[in-house]
């Protein structure tokens, strides 16, 4: 067993995620809550064949760039550019040692923020019921979205994908038109900090809707936009075209969300029943109920139907992981006794393994919690800013995949928990509300350990360990039964070799 004290001997201690309160957690917190480094992004390589790597969605052709000018606009330009330099605030030094940072890797950031601060569910009404989160009004109660480890997967895989097809195009761009004045070996048009600042806040502005973010997320990019002209090596029209570019991709990404299916996701209390009966018909004698006072519908009962990025329906549904043990059998209650007597002693040890993968409430969510990860270790590599987010696009798809993948095999299951059979058994971080098998933490971990392996494969022992340090986690929190996580991280590997799959025949060296 791989223990929290062990993995934090290595290098950890830029991996926790501190506790925030709820009120800080908005996106305009101080830049001193940053959770990554400040030090410029200086990548070892400029990645200058990018612009021929594959796209998800659709080819860079659908995307026009007009050639810049060369003309006395363009001097004009970069004598306005010099003095903008030069005569730099106080106020925006700081701001560009904030951007150059990297700009994937603090839009990232950012996006964790917003999912921490959105992932609360609903308080019930005084007749039992609960009030549904409104895309229509999201200004109004209850908060929306509910940002729950699916809703977490699905909005990072987007984010990514936005910025990953909108950093190939804008590569293929910056070399065939060459336009360079800054003396780097990467041409300035047009501006990748641009092109990053508008896919990202309008893929953003679509998942967190709420006008006080908006309007926060608008005001973050017209900074970050700025980010290359204040270090001296964008002009304003390499901004522009970066911007122009960065906001045709979002809109692309944002049609996709639009029709995968996850406007059906949540289900209702007739399909709730018709799943939970088929599950009986297939042998279940104890499908799970919501515990929640009062209960709540399932999360997301229908989030296994959202399209994956990966792999098709059959696949899906062929790599789904047979039955668990039997409710009663040998197996089963050799499991269960397991879960009990670390409900009867949980050491200090295990109690930190326990809280440090916990991801509940308020948290940034597994989902969120691989992503601080890998940011980490793409930070400490220097990869340009292209092939840093190939990767994230890479981990993300297949860690929405491994969502997609996990909640199709819960609810076809429909597994109890272990304090829905032993009403003794109490969870050290509550009972998430949706059936057991598989584990959520398992398979997201798993297949983001398997796309990081392949990106960093000096790394597979340490990602491998921490992967199975969050499966074992939620034995020890009496969540979850062994079956369920053994499976969910056979699941999970799968699952993110099939995105392994797609990076070794992206064109990326």
């Amino acid at each position: 067993m791989v223990y929290y004290l062990k993995l934090k001997l290595k290098n950890m201690k830029k991996i926790y995620l501190l506790p925030v309160l709820a009120g800080l957690l908005t996106m305009g917190c101080s830049k001193e809550l940053d959770s990554i480094e400040v030090k410029p992004l200086v990548p070892v390589s400029n990645d200058a064949e990018a612009g021929t790597w594959k796209l998800y969605l659709g080819t860079v052709a659908d995307y026009a760039v007009k050639a810049p000018s060369t003309s006395a606009d363009y001097t004009a330009e970069l004598a306005t550019a010099k003095s903008t330099v030069a005569g730099l605030s106080a106020e925006q030094k700081t701001a560009l040692t904030y951007w150059q940072a990297g700009s994937v890797a603090r839009w990232n950031e950012i996006a964790r923020r917003l999912l921490a601060k959105y992932n609360l569910p609903p308080e019930p009404n005084e007749d039992g019921t609960y009030p549904v989160p409104s895309s229509a009004n999201p200004d109004a109660y209850p908060l929306f979205p509910f940002a729950n480890p699916p809703y977490a997967s699905r909005a990072l895989a987007l984010l990514s994908v936005a910025q990953y097809d909108a950093l190939v195009a804008t590569w293929n761009y910056k070399f065939k038109y060459n336009r360079n004045n800054n003396g780097d070996n990467l041409p300035d048009y047009p501006s990748e900090e641009a092109v990053v600042a508008a896919a990202s806040a309008k893929v953003l502005k679509f998942l967190f809707p709420r006008s006080v973010e908006t309007t926060a997320l608008e005001a973050q990019a017209q900074e970050a936009k700025m980010a290359g002209l204040w270090a001296g090596k964008n002009v304003q029209t390499d901004i522009d075209a970066g911007m122009e570019l960065g906001s045709a991709v979002a809109d692309k990404v944002i049609a996709y969300a639009k029709t995968d299916g996850m406007g059906a996701a949540a289900g209702n209390p007739t399909i709730l029943q018709t799943l939970s009966q088929a599950a009986v018909e297939r042998g279940n004698t104890a499908p799970w109920k919501s515990l929640d006072i009062p209960a709540r519908p399932g999360m997301l009962m229908q989030f296994g139907n959202v399209k994956t990025w990966n792999f098709d329906k059959s696949t899906k549904e062929a790599i789904r992981p047979t039955a668990p043990p039997a409710v009663g059998s040998a197996k089963f209650n050799t499991e269960l006794d397991e879960v009990r007597k670390y409900a009867d002693n949980t050491t200090r040890e295990q109690w930190g393994i326990i809280q440090f993968w916990a991801d509940g409430l308020g948290s940034t969510t597994p989902p969120g919690h691989w992503n601080k990860i890998a940011v980490d270790l793409l930070k400490e590599a220097n990869f340009s800013e292209v092939r840093f987010a190939r990767t994230m696009a890479l981990m993300n798809t297949a860690v929405e995949d491994a969502g997609i993948a996990c909640w199709d095999a819960k609810y076809y299951y429909f597994t109890a928990r272990p304090n829905q059979i032993d009403g003794k058994i109490k969870t050290a971080t509550g009972t998430p509300n949706f059936p057991s098998f598989t584990s959520g933490h398992s398979t997201f971990s798993a297949a983001a350990a398997t796309v990081l392996t392949y990106v960093f494969p000096t790394k597979q022992t340490y990602l491998e360990d921490f992967a199975k340090q969050a499966s074992e986690s939620r034995i020890m929190g009496c969540i979850h039964f062994r079956s369920d996580c053994e499976a969910g991280l056979t699941h999970g590997k799968k699952i993110g070799e099939y995105a392994v799959a797609r990076g070794k025949a992206d064109g990326a060296k």
